[in-house]
């Protein structure tokens, strides 16, 4: 939020294009206790002061790759707490869900009346059948880097409809390694150096995921869908415009 009111106050050009949501990741809602009515308070008077910057609730959801962090059922209650802040400001979600399909479609189907403007599921690496009923659903699927790591992810990719599809890169993770099925099918490469110390600004450091990089998710699914990169960037900015921007 800091980061988007500085460029708010320097009244750069590209300002309209900063903007943020709002939430609790799966992994620290342990932060709701012992007083989730006091968290849950904060956190609404964080969203209405921060109104013409906040976009959708989250990143929440559901993540059982890292229970060291927080445990299922803590997670599943104050998850769907969240449920609640999209119905109260008339916001989308930015939704999480990490090897917890079956719970987070329960929580989700059970609040479908709270989840009145959609939302997408970001860095999704599903299969095809979790992925068709998340689209079913009425969300939108994002994909990064961690999305194209197999072949069977490719293919699941391949069987989303781009009108489904948004586009992100989760920096400074989720790059596309090159030992991801979908490295070679990018072409757009960025000069890198190894040591953070010696950065300029024509390079990149190794090792970590930039905005930039948004350029080869693109190219990966332009091949899979065996579509042109143009294309594909047009339809994919009017997904997002739909969600985050069209009342």
């Amino acid at each position: 939020m800091k980061i988007a009111e500085k460029f708010l106050k320097m009244g750069l050009r590209f300002i309209g294009r900063l903007y943020v949501t709002m939430g609790c990741h799966p992994t620290r809602c342990g932060e709701f206790e012992p007083d989730p009515d006091l968290y849950y308070s904060n956190m609404c008077k964080s969203i209405e002061a921060n109104h013409n910057r906040v976009v959708a609730i989250g990143e929440c959801g559901l993540d059982y790759d890292r229970l060291k962090f927080c445990p299922k059922e803590v997670q599943k209650v104050y998850f769907e707490k969240q449920l609640e802040l999209a119905e109260q400001f008339q916001l989308p979600l930015f939704l999480h869900c990490r090897s917890a399909h079956e719970d987070f479609m329960e929580i989700v189907t059970r609040n479908r009346s709270k989840i009145v403007k959609g939302g997408v599921v970001h860095s999704f690496d599903g299969t095809s059948e979790e992925a068709r009923k998340i689209i079913d659903f009425g969300f939108y699927i994002g994909l990064n880097g961690c999305s194209l790591k197999t072949e069977e992810n490719l293919k699941t990719v391949q069987e989303i409809p781009l009108e489904k599809i948004m586009i992100e890169t989760d920096c400074p993770w989720c790059g596309i390694r090159p030992s991801h099925a979908g490295s070679k099918m990018v072409k757009t490469r960025f000069p890198t150096i190894k040591k953070k110390e010696k950065w300029a600004a024509d390079q990149l450091i190794d090792g970590r995921n930039e905005p930039c990089h948004l350029r080869q998710v693109i190219e990966v699914i332009a091949n899979v869908h065996n579509e042109p990169v143009e294309k594909l960037a047009d339809i994919f900015y009017e997904n997002t415009i739909n969600l985050f921007f069209r009342k």
